[in-house]
């Protein structure tokens, strides 16, 4: 269970992360735009791969939208390097995601059920949307690989929050 839940309406924390290729990025705090921030569980996840597929085919819809994105594992960079040469991945993808920044994202932390399927603790699904402002407008937080928001739905929600300048939601 996770240890905490950031609330929508919260500034979402800051944190920096290493991406494949060598730069830093950092999230939280004022942006230009949008943010689209996915956690996923790594290079060991299959529904990952074809949920991070789809972010790729719909990637020129979020930016058209005012969405930067960001996509990151607590995998190391060797195994996201991979699955970025693999799959041909053109959003910035990040790696090293530790316990302490999933557990201050609230999100479920899983134990490897065998050395095949990893070699650490891993973080299982998060979606963050992020407004310009850094606060966290829509959070989806899952204990298992089967439970993902829909891309395209997502999409047409935060567009609709967007052009009627909706609130976040649930903090009553």
């Amino acid at each position: 269970m996770p240890s905490m839940k950031l609330d929508a309406g919260s500034q979402f924390p800051e944190m920096d992360f290493h991406l494949v290729g060598g730069a830093m990025v950092s999230i939280g705090g004022a942006r230009e735009r949008w943010t689209l921030f996915i956690v996923y569980r790594g290079k060991h996840c299959p529904k990952c791969k074809t949920y991070l597929n789809k972010l790729e085919a719909m990637k020129g819809d979020w930016e058209a939208a005012g969405f930067d994105i960001l996509v990151v594992s607590a995998d190391p960079e060797t195994k996201a390097k991979a699955d970025l040469e693999e799959f041909g991945w053109t959003f910035p993808l990040a790696y090293g995601l530790s316990e302490r920044q999933m557990e201050a994202l609230g999100l479920y932390i899983s134990s490897p059920l065998s050395e095949a399927e990893n070699d650490r603790n891993f973080a299982e699904p998060g979606h963050f949307c992020i407004s310009p402002s850094g606060v966290l407008q829509i959070t989806c937080i899952s204990n298992g690989p089967a439970a993902r928001p829909d891309l395209a739905d997502l999409l047409a929600g935060m567009q609709f929050n967007i052009a009627n300048q909706r609130p976040p939601r649930g903090l009553a």
